[in-house]
């Protein structure tokens, strides 16, 4: 039995909003329980709607900035710079800006459309 995990081919999960998300571990892709690892790509004028997720989730801006509201708290995070958005924020993600984003997004336990609690547009 290997003490690893190798993925070289992410999962590309289904989006209709422009978005691009490929996750390497996690609920979509392998059914790994621990936590969620995805990159994600977003185009520039994107948002998405507000949720409260059940997890933490561990944000590195690979390229652009993000603005991401939380709780009513505007904070914006640039290429190179990390944030934890606690389990039970009130969050939304956005890419107000006129350039696109990549970003890393880590989520413990995993991303699952079940506890992401995401509200109406």
């Amino acid at each position: 039995m290997k003490n690893y995990i190798k993925e070289d081919d992410p999962f590309i999960v289904p989006t209709d909003d422009l978005k691009l998300i490929e996750e390497h571990f996690g609920n979509a892709s392998n059914k790994y329980k621990h936590c969620s690892i995805s990159r994600i790509e977003l185009p520039p004028r994107w948002t998405e709607p507000i949720q409260n997720p059940d997890f933490d989730e561990f944000l590195l801006v690979g390229k652009g900035r993000l603005l991401i509201i939380i709780d009513g708290e505007r904070v914006e995070i640039s290429s190179g710079e990390s944030l934890l958005v606690k389990k039970g924020a009130k969050v939304r993600y956005t890419n107000p800006f006129d350039f696109p984003a990549q970003y890393w997004s880590i989520c413990l336990p995993p991303f699952s459309l079940d506890t992401v609690n995401r509200e109406n547009k």
